[in-house]
């Protein structure tokens, strides 16, 4: 059994120097000289730990144990509410960081790619740069993007198929992650609500459309991860059912909700912080080869070491071992063989040989 462990979610911040001065000039993104601080305009967040920048990163990566991590990109780095002009100059930079980590580090990092939907052929030509210039295979999706008239939408819709087509031509893996929440749900921002609840509700919404328009098999070379375990889709299959049985005059050439479920091309990471939830996501997923290893590092809503946390990178698999929810076996799976086939396909060969390499 393979004992090679790879996070299939993780975060990685460049070092201030790094980031372009027009992007702390027009106030979209910037880390303090001291590393304690990034910043957005009007938005602050503190960095909680030094491995948010990358030589910190390699050694809490080896402190560890975990031999390979999947670099997604920073969500204040979707580009909403921006220009046109400077929406493609942050993202383009945030594409570039990361291509250049993969190049340059190709055993320890997988990275991702951003595009925004709401600029579609301006997607569909960074997409086709990201893969045949860059190598990158991970395509980072928003569960909801500002549009061009201002409209906020969710990221599975008629006006983002082109993106699906163009990312089930090249085969890509893609990640749907939550972001944003507090720009179109109008409630105040307080007790960290739009992380703890409304993150969940915007995967459980980007699930719902994606399920319920089919596109698992409409696309079906594209493997699509929700992220934080997608953790409402598991607990709300049966309202959706009954919406979808009882009022059927709202739902003319949709899916119905159980036929997505285990599909081979949906995938969970394991950020769901506690037993219970991943022995229902296991069981409603009829077993564990859709759920991936994800650590959400460094956020503190990651899995990090954490004395006030009581947390550490792996926590959960090896407390759902010792709980007999999952065997031996599906923890090693977990951590290398779903995170490889959300990665891959059937076609890991080029990528093994790369992640493994001396």
């Amino acid at each position: 059994m393979n004992t090679f462990r790879v996070n299939g979610h993780s975060h990685l911040l460049p070092y201030p120097e790094e980031i372009p001065e027009f992007m702390k000039k027009k106030e979209i993104f910037w880390v303090d000289p001291d590393r304690k601080f990034m910043h957005q305009k009007d938005w602050k967040r503190p960095v909680t730990d030094s491995s948010f920048f990358l030589n910190e990163k390699l050694e809490w990566m080896d402190r560890s144990n975990i031999d390979h991590a999947v670099v997604l990109n920073l969500s204040q780095l979707y580009g909403n509410g921006l220009s046109w002009g400077d929406m493609k100059q942050a993202l383009r930079f945030q594409n570039d960081f990361n291509g250049r980590i993969q190049r340059d580090y190709p055993c320890k990092f997988t990275c991702g790619f951003v595009v925004h939907a709401g600029f579609t052929q301006g997607a569909l030509w960074e997409i086709e740069r990201c893969v045949e210039t860059l190598d990158l295979k991970v395509l980072c999706l928003p569960t909801h993007y500002m549009d061009t008239v201002g409209s906020w939408k969710g990221i599975f819709n008629e006006e983002t198929e082109p993106i699906m087509e163009l990312a089930n031509q090249y085969k890509l893996a893609i990640e749907i992650h939550p972001y944003d929440g507090e720009k179109f749900i109008l409630l105040e921002n307080v007790a960290w609500r739009f992380h703890l609840i409304w993150m969940l509700a915007q995967c459980a919404d980007a699930y719902h459309f994606y399920t319920l328009n089919g596109y698992y098999e409409k696309y079906p070379n594209i493997r699509v991860c929700f992220a934080h375990g997608g953790q409402l889709n598991h607990v709300n299959i049966g309202r959706r059912v009954q919406g979808f049985d009882g009022r059927p005059d709202l739902f003319e050439g949709k899916q119905r909700p159980r036929k997505a479920i285990g599909h081979p091309n949906i995938y969970f990471d394991t950020l769901v912080h506690d037993t219970y939830s991943l022995e229902l996501m296991i069981k409603r997923q009829k077993g564990t080869d859709q759920i991936l290893m994800g650590l959400d590092d460094p956020y503190p809503l990651g899995e990090m070491q954490s004395d006030q946390q009581s947390s550490f990178p792996g926590k959960l698999l090896d407390l759902a071992e010792q709980e007999e929810i999952i065997t031996s076996k599906q923890h090693k799976e977990i951590w290398y063989d779903n995170v490889i086939r959300w990665l891959c396909g059937d076609d890991s060969e080029e990528f093994l040989k790369r992640i493994k390499q001396q």
